[in-house]
């Protein structure tokens, strides 16, 4: 089992910045691609951003790409998902997630085995 838990959520102005950290524990962390989604109120969840496992190969959604940047840590078990120039319509719960069965970062939600509680991040206008 793999528990990852996000933190860094928050409110923030529009224009601003936002570091989110997911933190995995329980197995081999450094073999799985992660990713992050997201999910504002009465829509579907959306992917954000991945990465590959030796962190060398991200993919971004076109409505975050030059914005927001992911990356991760092996020797802390951690992957990070930073968000500058914020915009209101980044407002969502962002979840973390793990791919366990492959090391190759994808945008495809069903591919991820284990997630996180989510974080709210709240960016006003």
């Amino acid at each position: 089992q793999v528990q990852l838990v996000e933190s860094g959520g928050g409110l923030v102005q529009a224009g601003g910045s936002l570091r989110l950290s997911c933190t995995a524990s329980g197995r081999t962390f450094s073999r799985y691609a992660m990713g992050w989604f997201r999910q504002a109120p009465g829509k579907e969840r959306e992917f954000v951003a991945s990465i590959n496992s030796n962190g060398r190969s991200t993919i971004y959604a076109d409505s975050v790409k030059g914005r927001f940047t992911i990356s991760r840590d092996g020797a802390k078990d951690t992957v990070s998902l930073q968000m500058d120039s914020l915009k209101p319509e980044d407002t969502a719960v962002y979840y973390c997630a793990a791919r366990s069965r492959s090391p190759y970062e994808t945008k495809w939600s069903q591919e991820y085995d284990y997630w996180g509680q989510g974080t709210q991040v709240t960016v006003s206008s």
